[in-house]
């Protein structure tokens, strides 16, 4: 490639949003911002960046928006000015202002600096990937929790970037401002705007992390009886609008919301099922990740991701259907490492093969030994997951073999629940059970053991 072929602006094809009926384009006109994508391909192949691209499409969408062109250059790294080169600013500048755009989406974090003179030069905002992300967490968190875990990434986020909001925010004056020639109506307090705005921000988050701290007792509290209980508990994570809540769903009949949607759920939802042998478990829903999670939402979020740290079984959902799910497996698993979740025991359920290509269902089995392929919305292959879920629960760990009358009918409910039967033979004296179970459960076991 020629060095103008290399650092040409390039468009991605098929990523302007289309429009289907009238009553679409009204509610769109009234409510939808009018985008274009800007992206910097930095490494990789050029399919893999349009897959990036295309992602930043779908949370552009997600966020309520109507996606109008999508550019990209091809840099060795981003421009420290303006992210893209200063010269393709001008023909960014001239794409806005041909097709009528109102917001600017760079596929990357922007320092302020950069969205400063950016937005100087094109003349609309521009809006980085982590706000957007940040920006689709506000619209879809629904509880308490949720809320305050959104709000304190947002304020964040927002107090490293309050110095690229225009200078009437550094203006500052105090005693006498002699030196300054500021004279009569120039004097104040000492303090900027903008310190006031940190410190009004810094105040905020200390109050949202004390009001997290309860809600993360709750939460442990929760976790804590489970643990004492010998519950097993399973996690389902994976990439957003992989299937999670629908294999939740399938799997147990939960209610949770399905929506075709990037993060349509955002609060974890617990439910407890059993094996086919009886014994009880819970299997809990959590967020969904994404490519370059911003590090703000991984902090916030951080009580809510311990439910897959402290998990037993992770059960690692990824989109057959995807264009990239090798991509999807890597930055879950990325995540994943961050909140110590590295070492839990997973096992890889390939979801949507329903509409994947057998080629790439085979490919990622082969390449994931663990691994099972199913289909949420037809029901395929859930039996055959739910089994290997069954088969990597931790067993109890104490044998037992006992006599149990049979007016203790109370201990012969537990070892259904809480332990593992290998024979059972009912006799006259009581009945005889051999197999496995709890600590606790094999204590009170000890007075009838044979």
């Amino acid at each position: 490639m020629d060095l103008a072929a290399r650092h040409e602006l390039r468009r991605v094809a098929g990523l302007r949003t289309e429009l289907e009926d009238i009553s679409e384009v009204e509610y769109r006109q009234l409510r939808l911002e009018r985008v274009v994508l800007v992206g910097v391909w930095t490494e990789g192949t050029v399919q893999d960046h349009e897959n990036a691209m295309a992602e930043l499409a779908l949370l552009a969408e997600t966020a309520g928006s109507e996606v109008l062109d999508a550019i990209y250059q091809r840099r060795q790294s981003p421009d420290p000015a303006t992210y893209i080169g200063r010269g393709k600013v001008e023909g960014l500048a001239e794409i806005v202002q041909a097709s009528g755009a109102d917001t600017v989406i760079c596929d990357g974090e922007l320092a302020p600096s950069q969205l400063r003179n950016l937005e100087d030069r094109v003349k609309v905002k521009v809006v980085d990937r982590t706000a957007l992300i940040l920006d689709i967490f506000a619209q879809h968190a629904k509880s308490a929790e949720g809320q305050a875990q959104v709000e304190l990434a947002q304020l964040s986020y927002m107090k490293q970037r309050l110095r690229g909001w225009g200078g009437s925010l550094s203006r500052q004056a105090g005693g006498r401002v002699g030196a300054d020639g500021a004279g009569i109506g120039g004097r104040g307090p000492g303090e900027t705007k903008i310190e006031t705005d940190r410190r009004r921000i810094n105040d905020k988050i200390a109050k949202l992390r004390r009001e997290l701290k309860v809600m993360k007792g709750t939460r442990d509290t929760k976790r804590q009886e489970r643990r004492r209980n010998h519950i097993p508990s399973v996690a389902i994570a994976g990439y957003t609008n992989a299937g999670k809540s629908s294999l939740l769903n399938r799997l147990t009949g939960a209610g949770v919301l399905v929506e075709d949607s990037l993060f349509a759920t955002l609060d974890p939802t617990t439910r407890r099922t059993t094996t086919g042998d009886g014994r009880i478990f819970t299997m809990s829903d959590t967020v969904g990740f994404v490519r370059h999670l911003p590090h703000q939402l991984v902090e916030a979020f951080r009580s809510t991701l311990e439910e897959v740290a402290d998990a037993d079984l992770i059960v690692h959902v990824v989109d057959g259907s995807h264009p990239d799910p090798e991509g999807q497996l890597t930055a879950v698993r990325a995540v994943l490492a961050d909140i110590d979740a590295g070492g839990v025991p997973e096992l890889v359920v390939i979801n949507k093969i329903d509409a994947a290509d057998p080629l790439v269902i085979d490919r990622l089995l082969r390449r994931e030994p663990h691994s099972i392929a199913v289909s949420a919305h037809t029901g395929e292959g859930i039996k055959e997951a739910l089994a290997l879920i069954e088969a990597d629960l931790p067993r109890p760990r104490v044998e037992f073999s006992a006599l149990v009358p049979y007016a203790r009918g109370d201990l012969i409910d537990r070892i259904h629940k809480d332990g593992e039967i290998a024979t059972i033979e009912h006799t006259a004296d009581g009945s005889h059970v051999t197999g496995r179970a709890s600590e606790a459960l094999a204590g009170d076991l000890a007075t009838y053991a044979v």
